[in-house]
């Protein structure tokens, strides 16, 4: 593999590493399925994935012909971009961001209470926005649309996909990760990852104004 292609990679992997963010979504999966048998838990935890994995594709694949069709440039929809991580890395940094995904859990387990079984949580809440949501589907959107060839294409697959695979073991083992974590070490790793995510958009809005305003 060449430099420029192990540099998309680590680029791409960081990203949506910060963006999904497994370690501090898993708090939640474990809360919303803690009602279930571990069977259940799995098959919520396999379920949710798939469901963010299909998503992130199909945004992926189709980013290319939506900028297209909707007259958008690869450096507006990169400003754009980079825009909006910003603002989901100041939710970071000030725990604004995991108070709303509290506070939807918190609805979804006050809405089925009363049910006699576990409710299906793959699609809503955790597939879609937990995992899949509007920061990792536009930056999906983002790299394959600037993906030059077939490799960086393939790079790009590949960090979104080790990124999911780390998703699903850390939800597959989340009750041991919560206890061991606490929610003080939880809380400071989300911080740290806001401020890395901070950065990250801070570029991708430089580089989307030089290449609107070609400036070298």
């Amino acid at each position: 593999m060449s430099p420029e292609l192990i540099s998309l990679f680590t680029a791409a992997f960081v990203t949506f590493f910060v963006l999904i963010d497994a370690p501090g979504v898993a708090p939640i999966f474990a809360t919303l399925t803690a009602k279930g048998s571990p069977a259940y838990r799995r098959k919520m935890a396999y379920k949710s994935v798939l469901v963010a994995t299909i998503i992130m594709l199909l945004f992926a694949f189709g980013g290319a012909w939506l900028l297209d069709a909707m007259h958008i440039s690869i450096d507006a929809f990169r400003a754009a971009g980079g825009v909006l991580l910003f603002l989901i890395a100041l939710d970071m940094v000030f725990e604004k961001r995991t108070e709303r995904r509290e506070n939807r859990a918190e609805e979804v387990l006050e809405e089925h209470r009363n049910d006699p079984e576990p409710e299906d949580v793959s699609v809503f809440p955790m597939g879609i926005p937990m995992i899949a949501g509007p920061g990792s589907i536009a930056t999906a959107m983002f790299y394959m649309s600037e993906a030059e060839s077939m490799a960086h294409q393939g790079v790009v697959l590949a960090a979104i996909g080790l990124n999911l695979l780390i998703t699903l073991v850390i939800f597959l083992l989340a009750t041991p990760i919560v206890r061991l974590m606490g929610a003080s070490v939880a809380g400071a790793l989300t911080r740290i990852l806001g401020v890395i995510l901070a950065a990250l958009s801070a570029q991708l809005i430089i580089d989307g104004i030089r290449g609107a305003f070609g400036i070298a």
